[in-house]
């Protein structure tokens, strides 16, 4: 692995490295534990791509903390997205795989960047199409504001003030092939 992570796009700047990465990840564990004594009853849903790295990421802090490993899973929105219309080719599909019984479930969902909410309320939709949970979290690595929809993340790793057309790159070595970082590239 390249210690020194590169910009993905020129002028980037580096927001979060590897270690704060990991530091804004185990103190998310940390309050999810807080706020749901028992973990054999929360299921860590990822949001495909980044939001599945991030939900095993968790799973594993959540076990090395309270000795309790968690149910880790992905939810597709591909086909409960809004914006389907405006794409040309068709969204690729993940494989959805969520607990067997959802009804006594608080699921949390994880993504990497939050942004308008949309893709939440896409993960949403999705989830309610297999049942009906106890509750849902949502947990983000980043969240940039410009909210769309009335939903904000239950947990964040960091608050990052962005102008619109600025952009969040999220990378994972397990994902992207590239060191973990976060960066943000001028408009």
């Amino acid at each position: 692995m390249n210690p020194d992570p590169t910009p993905p796009t020129p002028g980037a700047a580096l927001i979060l490295d590897a270690a704060a990465i990991e530091r804004c990840l185990k103190r998310i564990a940390h309050e999810i534990i807080e706020r749901n004594p028992d973990l054999t009853k929360v299921a860590l849903i990822g949001i495909p791509s980044r939001g599945v790295e991030i939900a095993k990421r968790l799973a594993t802090y959540l076990k090395e903390f309270s000795g309790t490993e968690p149910f880790a899973g992905v939810v597709d929105v591909a086909m409960h997205r809004d914006d389907l219309h405006r794409h040309r080719l068709p969204p690729r599909v993940e494989r959805t795989i969520l607990p067997l019984e959802l009804d006594d479930m608080t699921i949390v969902l994880t993504d990497d960047v939050l942004f308008s909410g949309r893709t939440c309320r896409a993960a949403m939709d999705s989830i309610s199409s297999f049942g009906r949970p106890a509750r849902i979290q949502y947990a983000v690595l980043v969240d940039r504001g410009h909210r769309e929809l009335p939903i904000r993340a239950d947990y964040v790793g960091k608050n990052l003030p962005t102008s619109l057309g600025e952009r969040v790159h999220v990378r994972f070595e397990t994902t992207d092939g590239m060191p973990d970082a976060v960066w943000m590239s001028p408009s």
